[in-house]
């Protein structure tokens, strides 16, 4: 029962284990499931999947799967009929409800929309209290105010959220890892990249818990406070963003980006700057790229420490000239005496702490125009796709001790 299912949720590219499909199986034989679809759903949630990046294509597989398990709300006059003047909604006990399961068992829903309609076809007057026809009150899986394991309402009251509305509702989708990202996704991601120091001046104001536990201990359980100074994140963060051109269908975004790294409180020092394709002599600190709003890389590079972590946004798509020429750089009245490729190996040198993330998928590098680009800036800069799962990558990288 239920391998379908199991295919459907590997079909979304959910990374469902048969180990943890075993432990589905066992925690369902023991009714764990609250005798429900929507018990069936939370805990088959809760079992197979292992991160809120997928609840999306859960909903997704999960509504794939039971289609056709609710009833349309326009329904067949003669069964409206039927379920006028229903028995009062009887709540059954927890004991009662693991004494029905045990008997009905969870419903095969392949054949459950099957049923129905044959009872449709049979049923010619209506019933209350009972476990087979369209009904009210009782056992039957076809109706309303009574309980079944999974059975299909008809009219009434929901007393519970079904879950197939539930999975319709898509209440995840923003959560997905392939998804790009958004000012509040982006803001969650960045407070991974801290790294905490304790200051050896000022006031000792904050609550160290871990030593006063141990002191406690220590004291024979009489409560002793340890206090400490506070601790501030040590990283600094340098952020350079590639505007126009190629980037223009990814302004969205960046400008998210830029929002969502500027509300960011929590770094020790922060660098904004901007380039066009690729950073030669000047880098730029507004998205017009205009020269009267610039600094000298060779200031950056020589005024600022080498532990700074470098964050750079841009597609790598451009001219193959851009990297390899002097002269290259695509504004006319710009010289470079140097190719860009030597500007982006120099940066990379002095700022070993480094990452490029590509709003273009990473299934089209290797074929989309400026693909001979994107290899070249591969071969000096990790790059990773401009998606949660590519920052959570990035920023893995960015922490590891050089």
């Amino acid at each position: 029962m239920y391998i379908s299912f199991f295919y459907q949720l590997r079909r979304e590219g959910i990374p469902v284990s048969i180990t943890e499909w075993m432990t589905l199986m066992e925690a369902l034989s023991q009714g764990l499931a609250g005798s429900s679809l929507a018990g069936f759903y939370y805990l088959a949630r809760a079992v197979l999947v292992k991160s809120e990046s997928h609840f999306d294509q859960y909903d997704l597989a999960f509504q794939k799967y039971f289609r056709g398990i609710e009833t349309p709300e326009q329904l067949l006059d003669q069964v409206s009929e039927w379920l006028k003047n229903p028995l009062p909604a009887k709540m059954f006990s927890e004991e009662e409800r693991n004494e029905i399961l045990k008997k009905l068992g969870l419903p095969n829903w392949e054949n459950l929309k099957e049923a129905l309609e044959e009872r449709l076809r049979k049923q010619d007057s209506p019933h209350h209290g009972g476990n087979t026809w369209i009904g009210t009150g009782g056992t039957s899986p076809f109706g309303h105010s009574g309980f079944h394991p999974g059975g299909i309402r008809i009219g009434g009251e929901s007393y519970g959220q079904s879950a197939v509305k539930v999975a319709s509702e898509r209440n995840y989708r923003d959560y997905r890892k392939d998804k790009t990202l958004g000012v509040r996704q982006f803001k969650v991601a960045l407070r991974k990249l801290r790294q905490f120091s304790t200051r050896v001046d000022g006031a000792k104001d904050q609550l160290d818990l871990e030593d006063t536990i141990a002191e406690t201990c220590k004291n024979g359980g009489q409560l002793k406070l340890v206090w400490t100074r506070p601790r501030k994140n040590a990283v600094k963060l340098m952020v350079l963003m590639d505007s126009g051109g190629s980037m223009a269908p990814y302004a969205d975004i960046c400008s998210r980006l830029f929002s969502a790294v500027h509300k960011s409180s929590h770094f020790k020092d922060l660098k904004f700057y901007y380039f066009h394709n690729c950073f030669y002599e000047l880098l730029y600190l507004d998205p017009s790229c205009s020269p009267r709003r610039a600094v000298k890389t060779y200031d950056v590079l020589h005024s600022l420490s080498p532990d700074y972590k470098v964050i750079i946004i841009g597609d790598a798509a451009m001219a193959p000239s851009e990297l390899t020429m002097i002269d290259g750089n695509i504004f006319w009245d710009v010289s470079n005496e140097e190719p860009g490729f030597t500007w982006l190996q120099r940066f990379s040198k002095t700022f070993p702490y480094n990452v490029w993330l590509n709003p273009i998928p990473e299934k089209y590098w290797e074929r989309v125009h400026g693909y001979y680009t994107i290899k070249m800036v591969r071969s000096i800069y990790p790059m990773y796709e401009l998606t949660l799962d590519g920052l959570d990558q990035a920023i893995k990288k960015l922490m590891v001790r050089k």
